[in-house]
């Protein structure tokens, strides 16, 4: 009895260690159209993103780094702590509306998401740019160059792209319905439009 009972205390020790793999990362860098800004927490296109992973059964961490009001200077200058802290093996970058807001130069957004996009690529990142376009009143040319910003990115980087998070929401029958009182921030109502617009890109780079 005694050997058997002295096997059994070391038999934790010659357990081998787990080798389950943590579940792959998927971090979202944004402004307000992705921190639910005047909304009911859980109602935003990522909170719903994680919703559907979880409903397809796919193992996946979402990491909402969104904060209200950035812009992309803002993202470039968080994103290194970021890719440090969460190893993320998918990076989506929604930001650039705030630029446009500030009448920022269009170089200078251009720049700062190319620096971010090879940055998250650097790191072992795939990265998956949402695009933006402005109201008419900010003129055609300035319109479609503000849109070309997100294309020629994507473009450079070989990165995916989603020309317009607003599709169907800001372009659609019923755009003010669709938007809180500022004209600005899309309601609740809008974000699951937002999420279809970003599934079919996103869904192809998920592990």
């Amino acid at each position: 009895m005694a050997g058997l009972s002295s096997a059994g205390a070391q038999t934790p020790a010659t357990i081998s260690p787990s080798t389950t793999k943590a579940p792959p990362t998927l971090l979202v860098v944004g402004d307000s159209l992705s921190a639910e800004y005047g909304l009911k927490r859980g109602t935003g296109w990522v909170a719903l993103l994680e919703q559907r992973l979880a409903k397809e059964k796919k193992a996946v961490k979402v990491i909402n780094a969104s904060i209200s009001g950035d812009t992309t200077s803002g993202g470039r200058s968080r994103l290194p702590a970021l890719l440090s802290l969460h190893k993320p093996s998918v990076v989506v970058i929604e930001l650039g509306g705030n630029d446009a807001l500030r009448g920022l130069p269009l170089s200078m957004t251009e720049d700062n998401l190319q620096t971010m996009t090879r940055a998250a690529q650097a790191a072992g990142a795939k990265v998956l740019l949402l695009g933006m376009q402005v109201p008419p009143n900010y003129g055609q040319d300035y319109g479609k160059k503000f849109a070309e910003t997100f294309a020629n990115t994507a473009k450079a980087n070989k990165a995916a792209l989603v020309p317009f998070l607003l599709a169907g929401v800001a372009d659609g029958p019923d755009a003010l319905r669709l938007f809180q009182a500022d004209r600005i921030h899309p309601t609740e109502q809008a974000h699951p439009a937002m999420l279809a617009n970003v599934w079919p890109a996103l869904s192809k780079l998920i592990p």
